[in-house]
């Protein structure tokens, strides 16, 4: 057994091992695990059924990879897995569940950061350059876009979706979907502004930012329904890449459509959650 394998490890002789791969004490590699070059799994990990993680990535210790969903759907020996893309760093007592689906994966991208106790469940699929802070739970079937940030504590009901470049700020409850570069909060989450920060380190150009800027006011300051304001925002704002972005993921919003507006309140009663309705979010008294 390698030097960089601890002697305490379990691993299984038809796993499949790169060169460089540093195992610690106590974890328990299965069968049908794949571990690219450079990859280092911590102290006391388990990677069951499929797993396979690219160069690089880095497991934290107690982290379980591969675990049967928490599905009721899900039947037994369905094969199904998980994959992780180049460079993520997966940290303390992360978990991600395989997919339920025969052949099918849940996804991380290349050079993401799961901060630990975080949980990926079943189905879901991350980006490339997500950040997922402590304790966030990403339920079946989410989907995270590129460079997008899911704040602490966050929690996701599922088949939600988080646009490219969005911001959830932490303990946030999704409800619904989150567009492209769209800074969220709340409890169910609400749109607050452009995240304009992580578009800059993005390296968006500004004129793209100012355009952006000028489509949530109409998306979200307007008065305008939803259905009307993208109407508006094509005929008013020039369509760069990052605006059809953000009109192409609102046109493909799921069942429980787009977060809606903060509106500020006065009274004992709070304001009412966005209804279950696709690309719709309350606005009495909107026009059509």
């Amino acid at each position: 057994m390698s030097d960089a394998i601890h002697p305490s490890a379990i691993v299984d002789p038809r796993a499949q091992i790169d060169s460089d791969v540093r195992i610690g004490a106590f974890s328990v590699i299965g069968p049908d695990v794949t571990l690219g070059r450079g990859v280092e799994v911590g102290h006391h990990v388990v990677l069951e059924g499929r797993v396979t993680l690219g160069p690089r990535v880095k497991i934290g210790h107690g982290s379980v990879l591969g675990g049967v969903p928490q599905d009721l759907k899900y039947k037994e020996g369905t094969p199904s897995g998980v994959r992780v893309g180049a460079g993520t760093v997966l940290r303390e007592y992360v978990t991600v569940h395989r997919s339920t689906r025969a052949e099918g994966w849940t996804e991380i991208g290349g050079d993401c950061l799961v901060m630990g106790l975080s949980h990926v469940a079943h189905d879901c699929r991350l980006g490339d350059d997500v950040i997922v802070i402590n304790y966030a739970g990403i339920t079946g079937h989410c989907e995270i876009g590129d460079r997008a940030t899911v704040g602490g504590l966050t929690g996701m009901i599922p088949f939600s979706r988080v646009g490219t470049c969005a911001y959830v700020g932490g303990m946030a409850k999704l409800t619904a979907d989150v567009p492209p570069f769209v800074l969220v909060e709340g409890q169910p989450a609400t749109a607050r502004a452009i995240n304009v920060i992580g578009l800059r380190r993005a390296g968006m150009a500004a004129g793209d930012r100012r355009a952006l800027q000028d489509a949530f006011r109409i998306l979200y300051r307007s008065g305008l329904a939803p259905a009307r304001a993208v109407e508006r925002i094509r005929e008013e704002l020039p369509g760069t890449g990052p605006i059809r972005l953000l009109l192409d993921f609102i046109a493909g919003a799921t069942r429980h459509g787009i977060v809606g507006p903060f509106e500020r309140w006065d009274g004992e009663v709070p304001p009412q959650a966005p209804p279950d309705l696709p690309g719709v979010f309350d606005r009495s008294g909107a026009e059509d």
